[in-house]
């Protein structure tokens, strides 16, 4: 049976699917118990978290792009792709965080490209809402709506959720109304699966479909614990593996979305690989686990704060770290300048060590830092010719590596391999998360063409 991860919103247009449902076994949970019924039951923290949980349907246009043969071309002239709008129509789910300011947090997926955004309560009040702004990368984006005597969520301290912790996810699968299913926390730290740029998910068994994006996952106390945002099954229906977005990470990117309009990335300035038994025998360490630094920038922020190649990071501002992939996406999520305390393992002696975070959203890099192979470009961001956001090549030098490959000075690269790319922070990372053979789909005047990095 074919496996994929699926993004959870549930999309129509024009012509309306109808979706078979998957039925999995759930955990059981210990209940509370009611005093009036002496039933037991979840109902008295559902009754005071489901209110906060919305509905949100969108409307807007997709583009979407096809080649024109060239023999059209040829007899007939004009560019070689054409470009086709059509209207869409989709369905998610979303949770309030701040009553006062009417602000409400869902995947940017549900709200991409999206004209008009109307949210619906519980209570069956409906508001048009605002987008504030989004982040693809890490799937979060904020909305904002009337605040007249809403609900919102509390949130819980996601860094200590321990695999077993008993949830519920609440959403509008399928577009049904309100939703519940239960489970538990069935691993932390999930990342490796190619569903975004920053991944440390909470994974879990409550039941979660289609629909159910930008649903809250919450604890038994109530407290939002994540943001549901994929599944892994087959057609994508539910089979028990479900992701959610980390409430501490989604508080961190969502305010500096509320202040700037944008996410400000930190950035450390390491290259580096998960710590496995086979890397700290090599390295003569007992530490099997965390994020090795192979190679540390010059004059980055880790440069600055004393990191070296070789030191093995194992917390966090105090709290352990399991992978690179981790570190990478809290320090993705942590804004610029923020000061992270990090804890290193160097040469079998811990260290505690203060760093300032760089800018990761930096307008112009020198390519060379991202890759061997692009040596004589420099890269900002900027536009293509139909104004698509991407990395624009503001100068190339004269028998560069860059331009031996195929680059041109005022090419826009728009994607690398499957992953759209609208800015150098976007393209420095899935440079670097690619293994081999490096795609990158470029734009060249009103030609759509790939340039190939072999590795």
């Amino acid at each position: 049976m074919n496996k994929s991860f699926r993004k959870l919103v549930l999309v129509s247009a024009v012509v309306t699917s109808t979706l078979g449902m998957s039925v999995s076994t759930q955990a059981a949970l210990p209940f509370f118990s009611d005093s009036k019924k002496e039933v037991p039951t979840l109902a008295p923290m559902l009754e005071e978290a489901m209110p906060a949980v919305v509905s949100i349907a969108v409307e807007g246009t997709q583009t979407s792009r096809q080649q024109v043969p060239e023999m059209f071309r040829y007899f007939f002239g004009g560019p070689s792709e054409q470009a086709q709008e059509r209207p869409f129509r989709g369905l998610g789910s979303g949770v309030i965080i701040d009553a006062d300011k009417g602000y409400i947090v869902t995947n940017a997926h549900v709200v991409a490209n999206a004209d008009e955004i109307t949210v619906k309560l519980t209570d069956g009040r409906e508001f048009t809402a605002k987008k504030l702004g989004a982040d693809e990368q890490s799937d979060v984006a904020l909305l904002k709506i009337e605040p007249e005597d809403l609900t919102a969520l509390p949130l819980a301290d996601s860094d200590k959720a321990r695999v077993g912790d008993f949830v519920v996810a609440i959403g509008n699968p399928f577009g049904l109304s309100q939703t519940v299913t239960s489970g538990i926390v069935s691993a932390l730290g999930r990342s490796g699966l190619n569903i975004g740029g920053y991944e440390d998910f909470i994974q879990t068994d409550a039941a979660i479909n289609r629909g159910n994006s930008g649903g809250a996952l919450v604890n038994l106390h109530g407290e939002l614990v994540g943001i549901n945002t994929a599944i892994f099954g087959p057609n994508g229906g539910n089979v028990g593996i479900g992701f959610a977005i980390p409430a501490n990470m989604m508080k961190s990117l969502v305010d500096q979305i509320a202040e700037f309009g944008e996410v400000r990335r930190g950035l450390l300035g390491i290259l580096g690989s998960n710590v496995d038994q086979g890397l700290a025998e090599a390295m003569n360490s007992e530490v099997n686990k965390g994020a090795f630094v192979s190679e540390v920038q010059p004059d980055s922020a880790a440069d600055k704060g004393g990191i070296k190649a070789g030191d093995i990071i194992i917390a966090v501002n105090d709290k352990e770290l399991r992978s690179f992939a981790e570190l990478r996406a809290k320090i993705a999520s942590m804004g610029a300048g923020a000061e992270v305390e990090l804890t290193v393992v160097r040469k079998g002696e811990k260290l505690t060590l203060d760093v300032i975070l760089d800018d990761a959203t930096q307008n112009e890099v020198v390519a060379e830092q991202i890759h061997p192979a692009l040596q004589g470009a420099t890269l900002i961001n900027g536009e293509d010719a139909d104004g698509n956001a991407g990395v624009l090549v503001s100068e190339i030098a004269e028998g560069s590596p860059a331009l031996r490959i195929g680059l041109r000075e005022e090419d826009v690269v728009l994607a690398v391999g499957r992953q759209r790319v609208t800015n150098v922070m976007e393209f420095r990372d899935a440079i670097e998360n690619t293994k081999g053979v490096i795609a990158m789909n470029v734009r060249r005047g009103n030609a759509s063409l790939y340039v190939v990095i072999r590795q």
